[in-house]
């Protein structure tokens, strides 16, 4: 399906023509049973089933994900992923229905407990340059075409430590492009335990949650973190960046960073 297409418009009474992003129906299907479906760019969508499989925590590893059908059809695509047994007891256990507005987030939990979800607290670990933060973010525009193309897009994409950006992600929904990315760095079977994730989004407790759920230890957001974004990182050890533009930022977390961020 393509990601965008041209529509007529006026302008000041002047006919013209603009790039508007597709939206379209994302079902996920968990060994024939539907699970949620989200409103989401039709690209990528192999990332988006590894990514939102491993960061909602339905699967346990990639290894429990035994393949994947992508099915279009005229009202949207279902996402058919096959998975281990036992993960699918535990999704049947805790099932919910999130059909939901674009990247929902926590919209359709059943429960308040399922919102705070048991992650473990990332270990220790060096800090992240700050000055590769803001080498990623000078470099991610370039890289965002259906942004540029319709203004309509969030991005997320990898950061290393010496400031090089890959696996940019885009969506109209700004989880799916977190999913994405997430789902990309695993398929390509790359630990990025020690890399850092930008999100052209403000960043919110789920997001949090999905960056440590896949244990990396840094987010940094262009816009701002919530107050439960901060706590939560902070009982899970991720340090939290907000308002990454050009070379300033602010840290929500940590002294050692935020004095670094300075």
């Amino acid at each position: 399906m393509k990601t965008s297409s041209q529509r007529t418009v006026w302008r000041e009474g002047r006919e013209g023509s603009d790039e508007l992003a597709e939206e379209v129906p994302v079902a996920f299907e968990y060994n024939g049973i539907s699970h949620a479906v989200m409103l989401a760019t039709p690209a990528d969508l192999e990332d988006f089933a590894v990514g939102f499989s491993l960061s909602e925590g339905i699967v346990a590893g990639r290894g429990d994900i035994f393949g994947i059908e992508v099915a279009e059809a005229a009202n949207g695509i279902t996402l058919q992923i096959e998975i281990a047994g036992g993960d699918f007891m535990r999704l049947k256990e805790r099932r919910r229905s999130l059909a939901g507005r674009t990247g929902c987030g926590l919209c359709g939990t059943e429960s308040l407990t399922q919102v705070l979800r048991d992650i473990a607290p990332l270990p220790g670990r060096t800090e992240f340059p700050v000055e590769a933060l803001y080498a990623g973010m000078a470099a991610l525009p370039a890289r965002q075409a259906l942004q540029q193309a319709t203004g309509a897009a969030h991005a997320a994409c990898r950061v290393t430590r010496d400031g090089c950006v890959g696996l940019v992600r885009e969506d109209v929904g700004r989880h799916n492009a977190l999913d994405k990315t997430l789902g990309a760095i695993v398929r390509e079977g790359i630990d990025a335990s020690v890399d850092a994730l930008i999100i052209t989004s403000r960043a919110s407790l789920e997001m949090v949650q999905k960056a440590a759920a896949l244990r990396i230890g840094t987010l940094a957001a262009v816009s701002a973190p919530t107050a439960a974004a901060v706590r939560q990182a902070q009982q899970l050890n991720l340090a939290l960046y907000g308002f990454l533009r050009g070379e300033r930022c602010v840290a929500y977390t940590e002294p050692l960073r935020a004095e670094a961020a300075a």
